[in-house]
C-alpha cells in the first residue's frame, strides 16, 4: 500500500524470523492435531497383543492344562475390538468444540500476523521520522549557536545588551535539550526493530529507513461498511470461542446420559508356540456394556450449569469485542481525517517558512536585512520541517493503524471466511 520496496523486504524478513509468529503457527498445528485425534473416536479401536509366560500351577488349584501338568509355558496372541457408538452426541460435540477452539487459535495467529506487520511498519515510520528530526535538530543547534556567537560579538562591541545574549543562551539550551531524547528514542526503535525481525538488539536490520521511500495513499476511506469490521481476527476469534462454548454445553448434557460400549475379542492360547492356531486352541468373546450415571453428588448437573454460564460469558465477550472493534475503526478514521488537516497545515507552514527564508536570503545578499534576520528565518524553517515530519509520520502511522483495525486491510481483502480450514 505504501509502495516501498525496503519496507516490504523488512516485513518479509520479520514474517520469516519473528518468534511470536512462529509460536502462533505452532499453536495452530497443536490445535488442528487435537481435532484430528478426537475424530479418531468415531471409529472402532483395534488392538493386538501377544503374551508368553512360563508358570507353575499349584496342585491344589484347578484347572490345569489338559495334559495335567503343573509346570508349563503359555502363549496367547489376541486381537480386541471396541467401539463406542456416539448415540447422544458426546464425541460429535467434543469434536465440534475442538474445531471451534482450533478456529480461535487460527484467528489468534492471524492477529499476531497483522500486529507484527503493523508494528514493523509503525516502528519503521518512527525510525524515519526520528532520524529526520535529529538532522533538523542538529541544524537548529548550529543555527542557534551561530546566533549566540553573533550576539556575543555585538555585545562586546556594544551593539547588543546582556538580555539578548541571555535569552539566546536559554534558546540554545532548550533546543539542545531536545536532542538527547531523540537519540534515545532512535536507539530504542533500532532495538525494537531488531527484536521484531527475530534478531538480538545487537543485530538490527541493515540500513536505515527513510520516510521518502513511502508514498502516502491518496484513496483512504472516510467511512466503511460494518461487514469489514467482521473480518477482524479478534472478532472472529470471539465468535469461535462462542461456538466452542455452545458445543461444550452439548458435551456436558451428553455426559449425563448413558454410554454404550461394544467389545469383541478373539485369539488363541497354547502350551507350545508351534501349536498356536491349531484346532481347539482358539477363543473369542463378544459383549456390550451400558453405563449410566446414577448419583454423582451433583457434579454433572453443575458442570452443565457451568457450561451454560460460560456460554453467556462468551456471548458478552463477543459483544464487547465487536463494540471495541467499531470503536477502534471509528477512532482511526477520525484520526486520519484530522491527520489530513494537520498535514495540510504543516505543509503550508513549511512552504511559508521556506518562502520567508528565500526572501531573507535575498535581502541579506542585497544588504537590506541583517544576518540575524536570516538566521531567524532559517531557524523557523527548520522548526517547520520538524513539524511537517511529525505530521507525515502521524498520517503514515494512523494508516497502518487502520490496516490493523480492519483486520488486515480494506482494499483487496475479501474476509477470512474463505480460508476457514486453510493455513
Amino acid at each position: 500500500m505504501f509502495r516501498s520496496a525496503p519496507l516490504n523486504e523488512l516485513i518479509e524478513h520479520s514474517l520469516t524470523n519473528n518468534p511470536d509468529l512462529k509460536a502462533a503457527q505452532a499453536a495452530l498445528s497443536v490445535a488442528r492435531e487435537g481435532v484430528l485425534a478426537q475424530r479418531g473416536a468415531y471409529y472402532p479401536s483395534v488392538s493386538a497383543g501377544f503374551s508368553a509366560s512360563r508358570q507353575r500351577q499349584s496342585g491344589q488349584l484347578a484347572p490345569t492344562p489338559n495334559a495335567n501338568i503343573f509346570l508349563f509355558n503359555l502363549f496367547t496372541p489376541e486381537v480386541s475390538v471396541s467401539y463406542v457408538p456416539d448415540v447422544f452426541g458426546l464425541n460429535r460435540r467434543t469434536v465440534e468444540s475442538l474445531q471451534a477452539q482450533a478456529q480461535a487459535v487460527r484467528f489468534q495467529m492471524i492477529a499476531t500476523y497483522n500486529t507484527l506487520i503493523a508494528n514493523v511498519v509503525v516502528t519503521a515510520i518512527q525510525q524515519g521520522s526520528v532520524q529526520r528530526q535529529i538532522e533538523a535538530t542538529h541544524q537548529l543547534i548550529d543555527i542557534n549557536t551561530h546566533i549566540l556567537e553573533i550576539l556575543r560579538y555585538q555585545f562586546a562591541k556594544g551593539y547588543a545588551n546582556g538580555l539578548d545574549v541571555a535569552a539566546q543562551e536559554s534558546q540554545l539550551a532548550q533546543v539542545a535539550a531536545t536532542l538527547p531524547p531523540l537519540l534515545k528514542q532512535a536507539a530504542q526503535l533500532r532495538d525494537l526493530m531488531a527484536v521484531l525481525a527475530g534478531e538480538f538488539p545487537s543485530q538490527p536490520p541493515a540500513g536505515t529507513f527513510a520516510l521518502a521511500s513511502l508514498q502516502l495513499p491518496q484513496d483512504l476511506p472516510v467511512s466503511l461498511p460494518s461487514d469489514l469490521v467482521a473480518q477482524r481476527p479478534d472478532v472472529r476469534q470471539a465468535e469461535a470461542n462462542l461456538h466452542a462454548a455452545s458445543a461444550r454445553i452439548g458435551v456436558a448434557i451428553a455426559n449425563r446420559l448413558p454410554n454404550i460400549t461394544l467389545t469383541a475379542g478373539t485369539g488363541t492360547a497354547a502350551l507350545a508356540f508351534n501349536q498356536l492356531f491349531t484346532e481347539g486352541t482358539g477363543f473369542w468373546s463378544v459383549g456390550a456394556d451400558l453405563a449410566a450415571p446414577v448419583f454423582q453428588g451433583g457434579v454433572l448437573l453443575h458442570q452443565e450449569r457451568a457450561a451454560r454460564a460460560a456460554y453467556l460469558q462468551a456471548a458478552e465477550q463477543y459483544r464487547s469485542t465487536v463494540l471495541t472493534a467499531f470503536q477502534n475503526v471509528a477512532d482511526t478514521l477520525t484520526a486520519l481525517a484530522e491527520d489530513a488537516e494537520a498535514l495540510k497545515a504543516a505543509s503550508s507552514a513549511a512552504d511559508a517558512a521556506k518562502t520567508t527564508l528565500d526572501l531573507a536570503q535575498r535581502q541579506w545578499q542585497d544588504g537590506y536585512a541583517g544576518y540575524l534576520a536570516l538566521l531567524s528565518a532559517e531557524q523557523a524553517y527548520q522548526q517547520a520541517r520538524i513539524n511537517l515530519v511529525q505530521a507525515e509520520a502521524s498520517r503514515y502511522a494512523d494508516t497502518a493503524a487502520l490496516f490493523q483495525a480492519l483486520g488486515g486491510g480494506w482494499w483487496h481483502r475479501q474476509g477470512l471466511a474463505a480460508d476457514d480450514h486453510g493455513e
